[in-house]
Protein backbone atom coordinates (compact mmCIF):
# COMPACT_ATOMS: atom_id res chain seq x y z
CA UNK A 1 0.00 0.00 0.00
CA UNK A 2 1.42 3.38 -1.00
CA UNK A 3 1.30 5.95 1.77
CA UNK A 4 -0.27 9.34 1.00
CA UNK A 5 2.64 11.72 1.56
CA UNK A 6 1.71 15.35 1.16
CA UNK A 7 3.14 17.66 -1.50
CA UNK A 8 5.04 20.90 -0.90
CA UNK A 9 3.20 23.78 0.72
CA UNK A 10 3.57 27.23 -0.81
CA UNK A 11 5.25 28.78 2.22
CA UNK A 12 7.96 31.39 2.17
CA UNK A 13 11.17 29.90 3.62
CA UNK A 14 10.99 29.92 7.42
CA UNK A 15 8.38 32.67 7.53
CA UNK A 16 6.11 31.89 9.20
CA UNK A 17 7.50 28.67 10.75
CA UNK A 18 5.76 25.63 9.32
CA UNK A 19 6.73 22.34 11.01
CA UNK A 20 7.35 19.44 8.64
CA UNK A 21 9.21 17.09 11.02
CA UNK A 22 8.25 16.70 14.68
CA UNK A 23 10.50 14.47 16.77
CA UNK A 24 9.00 13.39 20.07
CA UNK A 25 10.94 11.73 22.91
CA UNK A 26 13.09 9.80 20.44
CA UNK A 27 15.69 7.38 21.78
CA UNK A 28 17.85 4.98 19.78
CA UNK A 29 19.72 1.92 21.00
CA UNK A 30 22.31 -0.34 19.39
CA UNK A 31 21.42 -3.41 21.45
CA UNK A 32 22.27 -2.24 25.00
CA UNK A 33 24.13 0.91 23.92
CA UNK A 34 22.10 4.13 23.83
CA UNK A 35 23.14 6.36 20.91
CA UNK A 36 20.88 9.21 22.00
CA UNK A 37 18.07 9.65 24.49
CA UNK A 38 14.77 11.50 24.64
CA UNK A 39 15.23 13.88 21.69
CA UNK A 40 12.34 16.28 21.08
CA UNK A 41 12.64 18.92 18.36
CA UNK A 42 10.91 20.44 15.34
CA UNK A 43 12.19 20.97 11.79
CA UNK A 44 10.51 23.75 9.81
CA UNK A 45 9.63 23.52 6.14
CA UNK A 46 11.93 25.14 3.56
CA UNK A 47 14.61 25.89 6.14
CA UNK A 48 18.11 24.53 6.70
CA UNK A 49 18.28 22.91 10.13
CA UNK A 50 21.76 22.06 11.35
CA UNK A 51 22.72 19.32 13.79
CA UNK A 52 25.97 20.23 15.54
CA UNK A 53 27.98 18.77 18.40
CA UNK A 54 31.07 16.65 19.10
CA UNK A 55 31.64 13.14 17.76
CA UNK A 56 29.81 10.31 19.45
CA UNK A 57 26.63 12.09 20.50
CA UNK A 58 24.35 10.41 17.94
CA UNK A 59 24.05 13.03 15.20
CA UNK A 60 24.42 10.68 12.23
CA UNK A 61 22.28 8.02 13.89
CA UNK A 62 19.58 10.62 14.43
CA UNK A 63 19.71 11.64 10.78
CA UNK A 64 19.38 8.04 9.59
CA UNK A 65 16.44 7.51 11.94
CA UNK A 66 14.46 10.19 10.10
CA UNK A 67 14.10 8.02 6.97
CA UNK A 68 14.40 4.75 8.92
CA UNK A 69 17.60 3.70 7.16
CA UNK A 70 19.09 3.05 10.59
CA UNK A 71 16.74 0.08 10.95
CA UNK A 72 18.87 -1.86 8.45
CA UNK A 73 21.43 -2.31 11.24
CA UNK A 74 20.91 -5.43 13.33
CA UNK A 75 19.98 -4.82 16.96
CA UNK A 76 18.70 -1.28 16.54
CA UNK A 77 15.75 -0.32 18.73
CA UNK A 78 13.90 3.00 18.53
CA UNK A 79 11.41 4.45 20.99
CA UNK A 80 9.45 7.67 20.67
CA UNK A 81 8.08 9.05 17.42
CA UNK A 82 8.96 10.99 14.28
CA UNK A 83 6.03 12.72 12.60
CA UNK A 84 6.30 14.03 9.04
CA UNK A 85 3.44 16.21 7.80
CA UNK A 86 1.30 14.97 10.68
CA UNK A 87 1.95 11.29 9.95
CA UNK A 88 4.10 8.96 12.06
CA UNK A 89 6.85 7.39 9.97
CA UNK A 90 6.49 4.29 12.16
CA UNK A 91 2.85 3.79 11.18
CA UNK A 92 2.40 0.21 9.96
CA UNK A 93 0.97 1.49 6.68
CA UNK A 94 4.12 3.42 5.75
CA UNK A 95 5.80 2.20 2.58
CA UNK A 96 9.54 2.35 3.28
CA UNK A 97 10.47 2.75 -0.38
CA UNK A 98 8.09 5.69 -0.65
CA UNK A 99 9.37 7.15 2.62
CA UNK A 100 13.00 7.06 1.49
CA UNK A 101 12.05 8.55 -1.86
CA UNK A 102 10.45 11.50 -0.07
CA UNK A 103 13.27 11.81 2.48
CA UNK A 104 16.57 11.63 0.62
CA UNK A 105 19.86 11.01 2.43
CA UNK A 106 23.31 12.14 1.27
CA UNK A 107 26.26 10.54 3.03
CA UNK A 108 29.58 11.96 4.23
CA UNK A 109 31.55 10.20 1.49
CA UNK A 110 30.17 10.63 -2.04
CA UNK A 111 28.53 7.37 -3.09
CA UNK A 112 27.96 7.39 -6.86
CA UNK A 113 26.91 4.09 -8.36
CA UNK A 114 29.59 2.34 -10.48
CA UNK A 115 27.64 3.32 -13.58
CA UNK A 116 27.61 6.20 -16.03
CA UNK A 117 26.78 9.72 -14.91
CA UNK A 118 23.49 9.43 -16.78
CA UNK A 119 22.53 6.07 -15.25
CA UNK A 120 23.28 7.30 -11.72
CA UNK A 121 20.21 9.49 -12.03
CA UNK A 122 18.20 7.57 -14.62
CA UNK A 123 18.25 4.23 -12.80
CA UNK A 124 16.41 5.41 -9.65
CA UNK A 125 13.96 7.30 -11.87
CA UNK A 126 13.22 4.11 -13.80
CA UNK A 127 12.85 2.12 -10.59
CA UNK A 128 10.25 4.62 -9.37
CA UNK A 129 8.46 4.63 -12.76
CA UNK A 130 9.05 8.27 -13.66
CA UNK A 131 8.38 9.48 -17.20
CA UNK A 132 10.54 11.82 -19.30
CA UNK A 133 13.78 10.36 -17.94
CA UNK A 134 16.12 12.37 -20.18
CA UNK A 135 14.47 15.66 -19.20
CA UNK A 136 14.61 14.80 -15.51
CA UNK A 137 18.28 13.83 -15.71
CA UNK A 138 19.14 17.12 -17.38
CA UNK A 139 17.02 19.11 -14.91
CA UNK A 140 18.61 17.44 -11.87
CA UNK A 141 22.14 17.96 -13.18
CA UNK A 142 21.32 21.58 -13.97
CA UNK A 143 19.88 22.12 -10.49
CA UNK A 144 23.21 21.18 -8.90
CA UNK A 145 25.31 23.06 -11.46
CA UNK A 146 26.72 19.94 -13.11
CA UNK A 147 25.06 19.97 -16.52
CA UNK A 148 27.54 22.30 -18.21
CA UNK A 149 30.43 20.29 -16.75
CA UNK A 150 29.24 16.81 -17.79
CA UNK A 151 26.80 17.16 -20.70
CA UNK A 152 29.43 15.87 -23.16
CA UNK A 153 30.36 12.86 -21.02
CA UNK A 154 27.05 11.63 -19.65
CA UNK A 155 27.88 8.04 -20.56
CA UNK A 156 31.29 8.03 -18.91
CA UNK A 157 31.75 6.45 -15.50
CA UNK A 158 30.63 8.60 -12.59
CA UNK A 159 33.65 7.29 -10.69
CA UNK A 160 35.90 9.51 -12.84
CA UNK A 161 34.37 12.69 -11.43
CA UNK A 162 36.11 14.79 -8.80
CA UNK A 163 35.02 14.48 -5.17
CA UNK A 164 32.93 17.64 -5.31
CA UNK A 165 31.31 16.60 -8.58
CA UNK A 166 30.51 13.16 -7.14
CA UNK A 167 28.79 14.75 -4.15
CA UNK A 168 26.75 17.05 -6.38
CA UNK A 169 25.82 14.02 -8.50
CA UNK A 170 24.56 12.27 -5.36
CA UNK A 171 22.48 15.34 -4.50
CA UNK A 172 21.15 15.42 -8.08
CA UNK A 173 20.22 11.74 -7.82
CA UNK A 174 18.20 12.51 -4.70
CA UNK A 175 16.41 15.64 -5.91
CA UNK A 176 15.52 13.98 -9.24
CA UNK A 177 13.06 11.86 -7.24
CA UNK A 178 11.30 15.02 -6.03
CA UNK A 179 11.77 14.53 -2.28
CA UNK A 180 10.22 16.77 0.35
CA UNK A 181 13.21 16.53 2.67
CA UNK A 182 16.95 16.21 2.05
CA UNK A 183 19.20 14.89 4.81
CA UNK A 184 22.91 15.71 4.51
CA UNK A 185 25.42 13.88 6.72
CA UNK A 186 28.57 16.02 6.76
CA UNK A 187 28.44 16.42 2.97
CA UNK A 188 31.60 18.55 2.75
CA UNK A 189 33.89 16.79 5.22
CA UNK A 190 35.97 15.11 2.49
CA UNK A 191 35.93 18.04 0.04
CA UNK A 192 38.38 20.83 -0.72
CA UNK A 193 37.45 24.46 0.13
CA UNK A 194 36.29 25.34 -3.40
CA UNK A 195 34.02 22.27 -3.62
CA UNK A 196 32.75 23.01 -0.11
CA UNK A 197 31.78 26.54 -1.13
CA UNK A 198 29.91 25.19 -4.17
CA UNK A 199 27.97 22.71 -2.00
CA UNK A 200 27.14 25.40 0.58
CA UNK A 201 25.78 27.74 -2.09
CA UNK A 202 23.78 24.82 -3.48
CA UNK A 203 22.26 24.11 -0.05
CA UNK A 204 21.14 27.72 0.30
CA UNK A 205 19.65 27.62 -3.20
CA UNK A 206 17.80 24.33 -2.66
CA UNK A 207 16.07 25.37 0.57
CA UNK A 208 13.51 27.31 -1.49
CA UNK A 209 12.26 23.92 -2.74
CA UNK A 210 13.21 21.40 -0.08
CA UNK A 211 13.42 21.09 3.68
CA UNK A 212 17.07 20.41 4.52
CA UNK A 213 18.65 18.87 7.62
CA UNK A 214 22.45 18.86 7.75
CA UNK A 215 24.87 17.30 10.22
CA UNK A 216 28.12 19.25 10.36
CA UNK A 217 31.17 19.50 12.60
CA UNK A 218 32.12 22.73 10.86
CA UNK A 219 30.72 25.52 13.01
CA UNK A 220 31.63 28.18 10.44
CA UNK A 221 29.65 26.22 7.87
CA UNK A 222 26.71 25.94 10.25
CA UNK A 223 26.74 29.70 10.69
CA UNK A 224 26.86 30.24 6.91
CA UNK A 225 24.10 27.89 5.77
CA UNK A 226 21.77 27.07 8.67
CA UNK A 227 18.62 28.91 9.71
CA UNK A 228 18.07 26.81 12.84
CA UNK A 229 20.48 24.76 14.94
CA UNK A 230 20.12 21.78 17.25
CA UNK A 231 23.17 21.20 19.43
CA UNK A 232 23.71 17.60 20.56
CA UNK A 233 25.99 16.65 23.44
CA UNK A 234 27.17 13.50 25.22
CA UNK A 235 26.21 12.65 28.80
CA UNK A 236 28.97 10.57 30.38
CA UNK A 237 26.72 9.46 33.25
CA UNK A 238 23.99 7.95 31.07
CA UNK A 239 26.49 7.23 28.26
CA UNK A 240 24.18 8.63 25.60
CA UNK A 241 23.72 11.64 23.37
CA UNK A 242 21.06 14.22 24.08
CA UNK A 243 19.74 17.54 22.79
CA UNK A 244 21.63 20.24 24.65
CA UNK A 245 19.99 23.29 23.09
CA UNK A 246 18.18 24.46 19.96
CA UNK A 247 17.34 27.83 18.47
CA UNK A 248 17.96 30.08 15.51
CA UNK A 249 21.53 30.20 14.25
CA UNK A 250 21.79 33.75 15.56
CA UNK A 251 20.61 32.69 19.03
CA UNK A 252 22.93 29.69 19.21
CA UNK A 253 26.05 31.53 18.08
CA UNK A 254 25.48 34.92 19.68
CA UNK A 255 23.65 34.08 22.91
CA UNK A 256 23.81 30.38 23.82
CA UNK A 257 21.98 29.56 27.04
CA UNK A 258 24.26 26.70 28.05
CA UNK A 259 27.80 27.24 29.32
CA UNK A 260 28.73 23.94 27.68
CA UNK A 261 27.53 25.18 24.30
CA UNK A 262 29.20 28.55 24.79
CA UNK A 263 32.52 26.79 25.43
CA UNK A 264 32.00 24.49 22.43
CA UNK A 265 31.29 27.37 20.08
CA UNK A 266 34.29 29.22 21.49
CA UNK A 267 36.56 26.24 20.86
CA UNK A 268 37.17 25.55 24.54
CA UNK A 269 35.28 22.22 24.59
CA UNK A 270 34.52 19.51 22.09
Amino acid sequence: MNYPWKTHLEDSPCCPPSPVIEVKNLSLFYKSVCAFKDITLTVNRFCVTGIIGPSGCGKSSFLQAINRLIENISGVKITGDIIVDGISIFDSRVNLVGLRKKIGLIFQEPTPLPLSIYENIALPLKEHHFDNIDDRVREALSDVGLWDEVQDKLHQSALKLSGGQKQRLCIARSIALDPEIILLDEPCSSLDPISTEIIEKLIIKLKSRFTIVIVTHNLAQARRVCDHLCAFWYDFESKSGYLLEEGSSLEIFDSPKSAILEDYIGGIRG
